[in-house]
């Protein structure tokens, strides 16, 4: 029979990175596990990044731009290595003027409210003359993993000296991943699995971990839903209908059996309420309204449901009539 892993382990954690173990693996499955989801976290993670730069007085990217140490191609670069939060899912614009002998960093940059930068003293640009001027108008998209300036190019109308960035969105920076055997009963050959991660801050390496791990996940729904053997589809209905069974039982038990004082159980009977189905059909409120029945006997009503899991709620909670007589016992 196969095992699946019991834990997760981890080893190491920052703001942009972590390590963690997770094991044991059935013999082979640790590389398996981890190569999907390394290909995920680098992949399928979804980030914010600068799509479009416009740039004051420059009409394409083959450009030198006056007093500025760099040329477009290099600060277009240097754009790319900027990461930001995204707090909504529309295209936001930023704005970088810049005047005088200075360097421009990514702190300059104006964003709204819905843009946060991650790295604000990532280098732009360095102008070089007291006379200088940088200007550019940002565009920032959410998107998964890298989308090449080809691909996002076809897909924009562009505005005249508008260029288009080759945009890296993927959070994830690097994934490493490794297997080492170890010990299950009397058998060593099975797999616990180190997976090391590193981001670009705008998401903890746990975030990314869990995310991958759902999106793998996902891609399995499909065989639940299409390829589920009819004997199994037949087992659950019958289970289902054994806990329909079961609820109606939990709902036939008289109050009595709950172990309340006599004063609650009288108040209860007066109030024509002899079963546990009766009892936590009421809302708390409804009960407080009722005669014979204060805030101190609910209280003793709630402790006691509370006892075997049950609780005031108009759908009665499958705990077994067996446990519910037992607990009365107890009490």
């Amino acid at each position: 029979m196969i095992s699946y892993p019991k834990s997760i382990k981890i080893v190491k954690k920052t703001e942009n990175h972590g390590i963690f173990e997770i094991g044991p693996f059935y013999p082979g499955y640790g590389i398996t596990i981890g190569n999907s989801l390394r290909r995920v976290l680098l992949s399928s993670l979804e980030g914010a990044a600068i799509t479009r730069a416009k740039i004051k007085g420059i009409s394409h990217e083959f450009s030198a731009i006056p007093g500025v140490m760099e040329d477009v191609l290099v600060l277009v670069l240097n754009l790319k290595q900027i990461r930001f939060k995204m707090f909504s899912d529309e295209p936001e614009k930023a704005l970088l003027k810049v005047k005088g002998e200075r360097e421009a960093r990514a702190k300059d940059i104006e964003t709204s409210p819905n843009l946060e930068i991650i790295n604000k003293d990532a280098l732009i640009a360095t102008l070089t003359e007291k006379k200088a001027e940088l200007e550019m108008e940002l565009t920032i998209e959410r998107g998964l993993g890298y989308e090449p300036a080809e691909r996002l190019e076809k897909n924009k109308k562009l505005e005249i000296g508008e260029i288009v960035l080759d945009a890296v969105f993927s959070p994830v920076t690097r994934v490493i991943f490794k297997t080492e055997n170890i010990r299950v009963g009397d058998r060593t050959d099975f797999d616990k699995l180190i997976l090391e991660i590193e981001t670009d801050g705008t998401i903890d390496p746990d975030g990314a971990l869990y995310k991958s791990a759902a999106i793998l996940k996902k891609h399995f729904d499909f065989v639940e839903s299409n390829l589920e053997p009819k004997g199994e589809k037949k087992e659950k209905k019958e289970k289902g209908g054994e806990k329909e069974e079961e609820k109606d039982e939990i709902g036939k038990i008289k109050i009595q059996e709950l172990g309340l004082s006599q004063r609650v159980i009288n108040a209860l009977e007066k109030n024509k309420i002899k079963t546990v189905s009766g009892l936590i059909k009421k809302k708390e409120k409804d009960l407080l309204e009722m005669e014979g029945l204060g805030e101190q006997a609910v209280g003793e009503i709630k402790k006691k449901l509370k006892k075997i899991d049950l609780e005031f709620s108009p759908i009665l909670s499958g705990t077994p009539p067996s446990k519910i007589k037992k607990a009365a016992r107890k009490q």
